[in-house]
């Protein structure tokens, strides 16, 4: 059993009307469709480990590797308040 520690990235953003909104991605799953919102930072942080752990979900049911790098991305280390990470353990 291993346990991966994802960086995300939260950044402000505008919704399509302009309003405040909040980008978050996981830069080692973004080509997979690891990227979502929200209104809120915490609504962005909360989509974007719903979204982490689906993709991982669907890569163990498809038999496929879960990525192990790149080495900023992704780890198994003490998790940082001050760099957003999404551990999950398969």
């Amino acid at each position: 059993m291993k346990t991966y520690n994802f960086k995300v990235v939260i950044e402000p953003d505008q919704d399509f009307d302009g309003n405040p909104a909040w980008f978050a991605h996981c830069p080692a799953l973004e080509s997979i469709g690891g990227a979502t919102s929200g209104r809120t930072r915490e609504e962005a942080l909360h989509n974007i480990n719903e979204v982490v752990r689906m993709i991982v979900d669907g890569l163990i049911e498809e038999g496929k590797p879960v990525p192990e790098g790149p080495e900023d991305s992704v780890e198994v280390e003490e998790v940082s308040p001050e760099r957003p990470r999404i551990a999950v353990t398969v």
